[in-house]
């Protein structure tokens, strides 16, 4: 055990009971809680007497878009004085993975202890309504009489409960210093300076790094250490360099900060925990589920009252972003409500076996993808394998590195792990070996050795989609109809009676959808479901295999009917179908219609359609061209307009 410093009388007094509520928790997860709820039982009748009222600070210092390019993870071109000095007197954890290859979705899942695509705040920049349960941890810590500051990043993706009620101060002058006095702090800093935009942004990279000295700059021909999947070329090696710079930059903020705590006399009494919110901000790894976009640093230092073990120290155990909320908890000795899916990686009980990663709507493109991984194997399932690796998205577009390999597409200059990830499609599962193959090149599914651990992984994937409830198997104009009448986003899936028969379901139509013409029977007979979101998927497996499909008995009629259902994003999905199988007209006008609909997810949902079907969309030119005004979101505009350019054989603008 790691922690060896207990709660005090005044914490066991002031410790929370929230409401139980239902939820979906695997067993492991229950026993691990009441472990730890009977030893807490027991120190506070027999050890707590004896230890002195007192309750640790804690200090949060997190940063964006960063991977573990340290010194002390073993990075020889990093220079990290002030946090590899961090690692030396604390802990170092080497499995740490968020649950998203982007901000938002993941720092959602920080705050509230559970996976985004349970409570509805899996697609980068939306809003999901909560229950009125679900309270983000630092409400509890505020209960129980914690001073919390935010300085100064949200990006929750959920207006209620707002920052004001969630922290005592959350700006950019949020700050420890300004708590009551004997109160114990929970501060929180966010590193903006190594966001992708600080190595795409000349500027912003020349503001942050502004203050480097000639030693602390990185000579870009030096590198070894360039992923395969990059063209080497000195654009991509300037794109290293800064991002090495940017994060020398971060280390002197993390250590001014560090600074402040020791003069205020509080070094001792402060636990200080850094992390990143997932993988750095370049192509494959932001947005990405692999270990390049999800697999972060993490140093905690607990001071000498408070350590378990030696100061020198390196964890191996499995974390996932959603534990770090429940581990604070764990530290300010306040007990986690149920409902957190995320346990305290300091508690004892068993460690995890898997850590869990989804990945849903980047910006104007959806791509649903899961990921599970344990310490060696990594499992990717693809629901949508027919979308390139690279779709085409406004904000990594405008990144240097993108711009090279879409050059090298261009010149036909692809080879190796470049050609993988230059594909125009996906395979439906994909498996890594870490140990033997660290940047996830070498997709060993379909290799017969590996058959019996791809079950595995497969199967601990989908019994994790059952216990969460995954919301991003629902279209996202769907949840915009249905979250209103639930009362929230997450109890779409999760209402007051057992849905969990009707969650299986869902996970086993949208895992059918790319399996093939196996699957066609069960397609066909999802495409007369009474809900909606079934028929979706049914609609959208028949044409995600339109050639074999089209001959199948029944299938194009049956769509033909579709194209008059109840639900837009169905009405779209048999669109799609019969576009790609040949029976354009009348499908095509139908899709063209949806960009003009009332939902504006499924007008994004109908442009999307149109993009991707290329030449066969150019009869709707029109309706496209049109979409470019009066849409309620810029992500619409920004499809259509790479649609329209694309047809009339224009430089795509970028707006």
């Amino acid at each position: 055990m790691l922690l060896s410093g207990w709660p005090k009388p005044s914490v066991l007094a002031q410790r929370v009971s929230p409401e139980r509520v239902p939820c979906h928790i695997s067993h492991e997860t229950r026993n691990v809680r009441m472990r730890r709820s009977l030893l807490f039982f027991v120190l506070s009748v027999w050890i707590c007497p004896l230890l002195a009222d007192e309750r640790p600070n804690i200090l949060w210092l997190s940063a964006e878009d960063i991977s573990a390019h340290f010194g002390c993870y073993g990075d020889p071109y990093a220079i990290t004085p002030n946090l590899d000095a961090l690692a030396e007197k604390g802990t170092r954890f080497t499995n740490v993975y968020t649950t998203a290859g982007v901000c938002a979705p993941c720092r959602s899942g920080i705050i509230t202890g559970m996976y985004q695509n349970s409570v509805g705040t899996h697609h980068m920049r939306c809003n999901a309504t909560l229950p009125d349960w679900l309270k983000p941890f630092p409400m509890y810590l505020r209960e129980a009489g914690y001073y919390c500051t935010n300085n100064s990043k949200t990006d929750y993706q959920f207006s209620k409960p707002s920052s004001k009620e969630i922290w005592d101060a959350s700006s950019s002058k949020a700050h420890w210093k300004d708590r009551p006095d004997g109160a114990p702090f929970f501060a929180v800093y966010n590193f903006t300076g190594c966001h992708e935009s600080g190595i795409a942004d000349k500027k912003k990279y020349q503001s942050v790094t502004g203050g480097l000295s000639g030693t602390e700059r990185q000579d870009p021909e030096a590198f070894d250490n360039l992923p395969p999947y990059y063209p080497d070329t000195p654009t991509v090696r300037e794109d290293w360099k800064r991002n090495y710079e940017l994060i020398t930059a971060m280390d002197a903020w993390a250590g001014r900060l560090i600074e402040e705590v020791k003069a205020a006399g509080e070094w001792e009494n402060t636990i200080v925990m850094f992390w990143s919110d997932h993988g750095i901000g370049l192509p494959r790894a932001k947005r990405w589920l692999y270990d390049s976009g999800t697999h972060v640093p993490m140093i905690l230092r607990l001071p000498e009252k408070w350590k378990g073990r030696s100061p020198e120290a390196v964890d191996d155990r499995l974390v996932n972003s959603v534990d770090f909320g429940p581990t604070v908890l764990d530290l300010a000795g306040v007990e986690a409500p149920d409902f957190q899916h995320g346990v305290s990686f300091l508690s004892e009980g068993p460690e995890r076996n898997y850590v869990y990663g989804a990945r849903d709507r980047m910006d104007e493109r959806y791509d649903i993808i899961r990921a599970v991984r344990d310490k060696r194997f990594r499992y990717v399932r693809n629901f949508e394998p027919l979308k390139p690796y690279y779709q085409y998205m406004n904000t990594p577009e405008k990144g240097a590195t993108m711009n090279e390999i879409r050059l090298a597409e261009a010149e036909g200059d692809l080879s190796g792990a470049l050609a993988l990830f230059s594909a125009g499609s996906k395979p439906v599962e994909e498996l890594y070996d870490l140990e033997e193959d660290p940047h996830e090149v070498n997709n060993l599914a379909g290799d017969p050795a590996y058959r019996e651990k791809l079950a595995e992984m497969k199967k601990a994937l989908f019994e994790w989609q059952l216990e969460i409830g995954d919301l991003g198997l629902i279209p996202e104009s769907e949840i915009e109809v249905r979250e209103d009448e639930a009362g929230s986003t997450y109890a779409i899936l999760h209402g007051e009676t057992d849905q969990s028969v009707f969650i299986q379901e869902l996970t086993s139509i949208a895992t059918k959808a790319s399996e093939g013409p196996a699957a066609f029977p069960d397609l066909l007979k999802a495409l007369g479901h009474k809900d909606s979101t079934i028929r979706y998927w049914g609609a959208t497996g028949l044409g995600n295999f339109a050639e074999e499909a089209k001959s199948f008995a029944g299938v194009v009629e049956k769509l033909e009917a579709t194209l008059k259902d109840s639900s837009p994003t169905v009405r779209i999905a048999a669109g799609r179908a019969l576009c790609r199988m040949g029976a354009v007209d009348p499908a095509l006008e139908v899709v063209a219609d949806e960009m003009r609909g009332g939902g504006e997810w499924a007008r994004l949902e109908a442009t999307i359609v149109l993009d991707e079907l290329d030449e066969v969309a150019r009869p709707a030119l029109s309706s496209l061209e049109a979409g470019l005004a009066d849409q309620p979101n810029k992500y619409i505009i920004r499809v259509a307009n790479k649609a329209v350019n694309d047809l009339l054989g224009t430089t795509n603008r970028v707006p």
